[in-house]
């Protein structure tokens, strides 16, 4: 992650209030209201469980992990990566697990 990125944006918090969000979050929310979620096929591969977009409109998300918890939490940082949004922003972000097979991420 970029640190200049992220002390910017922890000074306009700073200075403006915790209200304050980067804009990619915003394009983030945008994206799931109007995609809905990310959908993942799961596969194991040399020992590790990856997670491969497939319906991701700007691209591929790809995400590993040893087991589900570290594949969960690899996921959601690799979704806020393809939007530029910073892990600081993790929570505000509140990307949760989805659907019947809980192999797709949404906003809550």
């Amino acid at each position: 992650m970029n640190l200049l990125k992220v002390t910017k944006d922890q000074v306009a918090r700073l200075l403006l209030g915790k209200a304050v969000v980067p804009a990619e979050l915003l394009e983030l929310s945008t994206y799931f209201r109007r995609f809905k979620e990310i959908n993942f096929e799961q596969h194991k591969e040399d020992g590790l469980i990856v997670a491969v977009s497939t319906d991701f409109k700007y691209g591929t998300i790809i995400a590993h992990g040893r087991n589900q918890e570290e594949l969960d939490n690899d996921t959601r940082d690799a979704i806020l990566t393809a939007f530029g949004v910073p892990s600081a922003y993790q929570k505000e972000a509140d990307l949760r697990r989805v659907g019947e097979r809980k192999d797709a991420y949404a906003l809550a």
